[in-house]
This record gives structure tokens, C-alpha cells and sequence, in this order.
């Protein structure tokens, strides 16, 4: 059982959660708006001291790589790769759709990000899937399959999770696949790259 800190800014909240002898230490901020810069020293700090831990006491360091906020994405995995660095121990990067999937108690089922704009990020899994995709609302609502997120989402057979109760799971089994690069995912280019065009 690894000793670990894992942070997520993807998307408007911001979970930090601390884990220590299998018990998981979570500050959640269901609404960080744009300030995850601002709050997420202070977090990862408060759950440290939750758990008695230091960065040096950690087995690993993850950080959620989206998709979702471009700015969020950065900032998280940014932060982490400076601990690991610090504290010379490894990342592990989980994507915004393996943090639901390895929440979810299905075989067949696919993951729904909140793009904005009426758009949504789509993962499917098990007999249904398919990598990474940038679907309409009509495109999304036609899956036939269950759904699941982390948002308020208009969709049948749509289940929202808890993202403050999904980390430390997710943390623990994408570090268990081993550690690989710790890099933003990006599904579709930043709306400022759009724009320019």
C-alpha cells in the first residue's frame, strides 16, 4: 500500500487528496472557480497535515491531465512535477475519464466531460470503446450506452459522480498500471488557438 498525494484542477472544483496507510485525507472545493493557483498551495499544505505527512513521505505524486480547464490542466500537473522533482519520486498522470472509469462498477459504459460551448469530451469503455472524442450535445445523447461524469449533464441514463470521492481510487490504480510521463491530454486545440483562426 503506497503513501501518495494526488491533485486535481481540471475543471471548476479542485481536489487534493493526501493518502496515508491506505486512509485518504481529501480537501474539496466543489466551486474553486479560476482560482486554483491561489488555493491549491494551501490545499495540498492542509491535507498533508491531515494525514501527517510530508512531500518526502510520499510513495508517488499524481495529477489529473484532463481534458477539461487548459489553464487548470497546466497548473496541476505543473504543481505535481514540481513535488515529484523535489522530492525525487515518481508521477502518475490520470486522464479526466480513467478518474470516473476507475470509479465505475460496469463493463460498458462511457465517460462524459463538460466541454462547454454545448460540447462534451467522450471516452467509451469495455465492448463500447473508443478513444478520446469531441462530441456535439445531439452526437452525445445518441450513445447507447450508460453515462457517467462529474458534472450537472442533460443526458439519459446520465449518473454524476462525486470528483472529491473519485482521486485517491483513481490515484492508486493508475499507479498500479506504473508510472509513465506526466503530460496535459488535449483532445481538441485551446479555444484561443480556434479563435485566431
Amino acid at each position: 500500500m503506497s503513501d501518495f498525494l494526488a491533485v486535481d484542477c481540471s475543471s471548476e472544483y479542485l481536489t487534493v487528496a493526501a493518502v496515508k496507510g491506505g486512509r485518504a485525507f481529501v480537501r474539496h472545493i466543489p466551486d474553486c472557480g479560476r482560482n486554483h493557483s491561489v488555493v491549491l498551495s494551501d490545499e495540498i499544505d492542509g491535507a498533508l497535515a491531515e494525514a501527517g505527512m510530508t512531500c518526502g513521505d510520499c510513495d508517488f505524486f499524481a495529477a489529473v491531465t484532463g481534458p477539461g480547464s487548459f489553464t487548470g490542466i497546466r497548473i496541476g500537473v505543473a504543481t505535481v512535477k514540481g513535488l515529484a522533482m523535489g522530492a525525487g519520486k515518481p508521477a502518475v498522470g490520470i486522464t479526466s475519464f480513467d478518474l470516473a472509469a476507475y470509479n465505475v462498477n460496469s463493463e460498458n459504459f462511457c465517460v462524459v466531460i463538460d466541454a462547454a460551448h454545448g460540447c462534451y469530451y467522450v471516452r467509451g469503455y469495455g465492448e463500447n470503446a473508443f478513444p478520446p472524442d469531441y462530441l456535439t450535445t445531439e452526437e452525445t445523447a445518441a450513445l447507447k450506452c450508460p453515462l457517467y461524469g462529474f458534472g450537472d449533464l442533460p443526458f439519459k441514463g446520465y449518473t454524476r459522480l462525486d470528483a472529491g470521492k473519485c482521486l485517491a481510487a483513481a490515484a492508486e490504480k493508475a499507479a498500479a498500471k506504473g508510472y509513465g510521463g506526466l503530460s496535459a491530454l488535449y483532445v481538441k486545440r485551446p479555444q484561443a488557438e480556434e479563435n485566431a483562426k
